[in-house]
């Protein structure tokens, strides 16, 4: 149970207690600074729902107990959903693929925070273990599954690179989440499918062995934690603070496994994202209808 003071009532002795506690620690000077209040936390539906909750809930909770803040879990069933609600600058913080953060910055100017440094993100193209299908070029023609339109490297970039320097043409189909594309594999009902290394990592062991990498696009850098200009640039920093002061200890870093920030690192737009935009993706992207949800 969270001590009540936590939820933003701090008695005044117990306040004048903590700072002399703390001294110049500006993060929990930060969280003390900031009304009590409830931010979303909104996250790019790779999974189901009930999965994304289950990943994400810890996290916020401990988010809850350094900051002060409570931060509202927000998950989707479609990308559109996601999409939507960042383009309308919805949701106060989000997790989102690398492509969606260039968009969600030219509609509502998201600012990045934090992403993993233990890795890069690359789009794999799988088929069954036991496929005879051998190369990209065998694809033609084929039906190839991907989770949505606009996911990035399981789908931005995969469909470019296969169209435009593979010149495989292919019949698409999306599913909606990366299992389920991985699950569409296994079962025989497509040729192959897309997923990206990040997700098919978190499977279980057998459904790994039921696949086989067929290509991997080139690395980037992965999702970042964005945030919305309008959140106090205090609670911003005590977020970012929270998250690297987690990597710090192992009940810190389990938490972050979870959320895939294994290793995080502070996410900047000019170093980790601006050479996206020179990749030429804005054909493949699927528009989203910007009506209020």
């Amino acid at each position: 149970m969270t001590a009540p003071w936590v939820h933003g009532f701090v008695p005044g002795f117990w306040r004048v207690g903590l700072f002399q506690l703390i001294g110049g620690l500006a993060l929990l000077v930060a969280s003390f600074a900031i009304p009590a209040a409830d931010f979303t936390l909104a996250v790019v539906p790779q999974a189901s729902p009930a999965a994304t909750y289950r990943q994400w809930a810890p996290f916020t909770e401990h988010l809850l107990r350094v900051t002060g803040q409570r931060f509202q879990v927000r998950v989707y069933r479609t990308f559109d959903e996601f999409e939507t609600d960042l383009a309308n600058g919805l949701v106060d913080f989000a997790y989102m693929n690398p492509y969606h953060f260039l968009m969600a910055r030219k509609a509502q100017g998201y600012l990045p925070l934090v992403r993993d440094g233990a890795r890069l993100l690359s789009g794999l193209l799988l088929v069954r273990h036991d496929s005879p299908l051998k190369s990209i070029k065998d694809l033609e023609g084929k039906v190839v599954a991907f989770p949505d339109p606009n996911a990035f490297a399981a789908s931005l970039y995969m469909r470019a690179l296969l169209q435009e320097t593979k010149d495989v043409r292919f019949s698409a189909r999306y599913l909606g989440t990366h299992g389920n594309v991985y699950r569409h594999v296994i079962l025989g009902n497509v040729a192959a499918g897309a997923g990206v290394n990040v997700t098919l990592a978190r499977e279980r062991p057998e459904t790994r062995a039921e696949l086989r990498v067929l290509y991997e696009t080139p690395g980037t850098a992965p999702h970042p934690l964005c945030v919305h200009p309008r959140v106090p640039a205090a609670l911003r920093e005590a977020v970012v603070q929270t998250i690297l002061e987690m990597a710090r200890n192992e009940d810190g870093r389990a938490l972050l496994k979870r959320v895939d920030l294994t290793q995080p690192v502070r996410a900047i737009y000019a170093r980790d994202y601006r050479s996206l935009e020179k990749l030429g993706l804005q054909k493949y992207v699927v528009q989203t209808q910007l009506g209020k949800r």
